[in-house]
């Protein structure tokens, strides 16, 4: 209480502190299954007695804490170790086992069908629109292109939400590769221009300075360190050798990777992954004059998205590229934040889910600053814990 009055906040450790302490009081006044409603009870007492760790996007507030619906949250979690470690207990004594639950993800997300802001004026027919693709593969002019790529927006939504088509979009719409800007323009024509604009007109000047401000709090690592002096160098005209590392705007989103770091990956694969392994997903760095061909050639298997840079020193890349099924996809931005908001967006216009490693800090950036099915998707209390500390 003290720290709450002091902070208006809790540190992750003394989080664990207040949640192990009520789940031990909960579990020793209504036994190792408590029932819903006292489940529910303690986690309205949390933001009760602390409003300020409250998540202001979620319809109580607390379901960080306690979600009935799912059965999620901190406290849910807690009880599920009690009870696992009562049924050992068990189990030494009566040869019993357990297993837990399975994850299922909530409607919403990149993969999800939805209603888009686009209505075209005209239909096309079906002969229309095979004549509007081949003059897409080889028109020289890229109004031209744009234009019949908007007019053939609705059969690629359909395209790329089948599953037996899907995998050919590049095939059939091969310009995403070389002329910049098509990838914004369908996320626009789904969802506007307004949402479309959210993460380059907020991360700066609403989330990047407490992004770096709550790493600060986080147990010291070297990666960590190395991504806070690169993300804020000192004002002090202090020469910081940070050539090695990435520039201040990218190694601010690098760091929500460590401040909502990727989840256990399941009973069948135990072991968290770290967050700068989880980094090697989201961005990659090429030297100017190798082999973007190479670099593709050597992919193995079928991945979800991600950056590659290219540059003479990393701190300055000079061109980004979308890797996305052994195809690379030119990003119109040649800065390291205009490029991530296009990789982004990517996943939404080819309908290819998160990978599971960046699938919390996606979530994060998805409902936080874009918006985009708040309430509807399915997010770990990290993911909305992180959000009560930067939004209050």
């Amino acid at each position: 209480m003290k720290e709450y009055t002091r902070s208006k906040s809790l540190t992750d450790e003394t989080r664990r502190k207040m949640v192990n302490i009520l789940a031990a009081d909960m579990t020793e006044k209504n036994g190792t299954s408590p029932p819903k409603q006292v489940k529910e009870m303690y986690a309205r007492g949390i933001v009760s007695l602390f409003p300020y760790l409250s998540d202001p996007f979620s319809r109580n507030g607390y379901e960080h804490y306690y979600d009935g619906e799912s059965g999620t949250g901190y406290l849910a979690w807690r009880i599920k170790t009690i009870q696992r470690s009562a049924a050992r207990d068990r189990q030494l004594s009566y040869g019993a086992s357990s297993e837990g639950g399975s994850r299922d993800d909530g409607p919403g997300g990149p993969v999800a069908r939805r209603e888009s802001q686009f209505i075209p004026d005209t239909v096309l027919s079906e002969d229309e629109c095979k004549e509007a693709i081949a003059l897409i593969k080889h028109s020289a002019d890229e109004d031209t292109i744009k234009k019949k790529m908007r007019l053939t927006f609705n059969f690629r939504r359909n395209m790329v939400l089948d599953p037996q088509q899907s995998s050919n979009i590049l095939s059939v719409f091969p310009r995403f590769k070389d002329v910049k800007g098509l990838v914004e323009q369908d996320f626009v024509l789904m969802f506007g221009e307004d949402v479309s604009d959210r993460f380059l007109e907020k991360w700066v000047t609403s989330f990047k300075k407490k992004i770096i401000q709550q790493c600060r709090k986080l147990p010291s690592t070297s990666e960590l360190e190395d991504l806070l002096l690169a993300a804020d160098p000192p004002e002090d005209g202090t020469e910081v050798d940070v050539d090695l590392g990435w520039d201040s705007d990218l190694s601010s989103i690098l760091l929500l990777l460590h401040l909502i770091p990727p989840s256990a990956q399941g009973r069948k694969r135990p072991g968290k992954v770290s967050a700068s392994h989880a980094e090697k997903h989201l961005v990659v760095f090429k030297k100017t004059g190798t082999s973007i061909q190479e670099h593709l050639d050597a992919i193995t298997t079928s991945t979800q998205p991600y950056l590659l840079a290219v540059g003479v020193k990393k701190k300055a890349p000079h061109q980004f590229f979308i890797i996305l099924d052994k195809n690379a996809i030119a990003c119109r931005s040649t800065s390291s934040l205009g490029a991530f908001d296009e990789l982004f967006k990517a996943h939404y216009v080819f309908a290819t889910s998160y990978n599971p490693m960046l699938n919390n800090m996606f979530t994060f950036i998805q409902t936080t600053v874009y918006n985009i099915d708040v309430g509807k998707v399915k997010e770990s209390p990290r993911v909305a814990e992180v959000r009560a500390r930067l939004l209050h």
